[in-house]
Parts: structure tokens; sequence; C-alpha cells
């Protein structure tokens, strides 16, 4: 596959995993409520009304530790489920295809050069970087 090829279906493929994997998941649950609305436009004029306090919205947690861990369960499973699937031509035909169904209107991704690289300093960007390894721990 030419690098070309590669990056479109790579593209293709993260798309339909962030829609079906995440966006398809409890978090429609969290995001179906009543959108609140700022004036200031930086939410410092909203507030949530609690029976004992008033919290400045940009302070509140606004999903809860349970809601968290649902949200989490699902998007590893439907993850883990797709990842295993990565051969099989008719499950990457489907997640395709009902990618596609959403994503069509979605920006291109960007490649994000730093993201599965160790943390270096700007200082020593210019050293080798350490290479991953599969060590593991003794109990």
């Amino acid at each position: 596959m030419s690098k070309k090829s590669q990056q479109q279906y790579s593209a293709r493929l993260a798309k339909a995993l962030a829609v079906l994997c995440v966006r398809n998941t409890f978090l429609e649950d969290l995001h179906a409520g009543v959108p609140v609305v700022s004036k200031a436009g930086d939410f410092s004029d909203v507030k949530v009304v609690t029976p004992d306090r008033e919290i400045p919205w940009n302070e509140v947690s606004r999903i809860s530790q349970q809601e968290m861990k649902t949200l989490m369960t699902q998007v590893v499973n439907k993850l883990y489920t797709a990842l295993v699937s990565l051969e099989n031509e008719e499950a990457m035909d489907l997640v395709f295809r009902r990618g596609q169904e959403y994503t069509n209107h979605w920006d291109d991704p960007e490649f994000l050069p730093t993201f599965l690289k160790p943390f270096v300093p700007p200082e020593e960007g210019s050293a080798v970087l350490p290479r991953a390894t599969s060590k593991r721990r003794k109990s």
C-alpha cells in the first residue's frame, strides 16, 4: 500500500472509529440534555445552584466518576472489537460504511507527530528517543 493510500485508509478508519466507538456510546446520553447558554461567551456568567451552594460553571465537574467509567468501558469494548476485526473484510466494510454515514462532512484528521513519543524537553529535542520495550515487571 502506498503512503498516500495508507494515509487515506487511516483517515477513514480514524473517523469511523471516532463515530462508532466514541460518539455512539453513553456519550450521546451525556450530550442529550438542554444546552447551557452563556451571554458572556466564556460561561463566566453561568452557575449551578445546589441545595448548599452556587458553583461557577467553569468549576463544575460535568461528568461523574460512574458516568466516566460507563463511557470508557463502552469505548474500550468497541475499540477492542474493531481492532480484533481489522483483518475481517466484512467487518471492516461495515465499519467504513457506517462510519461514512456520519463523517463524510467532518474535517480530515491531523497527524500528531508527538502523540506517541515520550516527552522531550525542547532543549533536548535532537536527542535520540528511547525505544519502547516489552519488559514485564516482576511481582
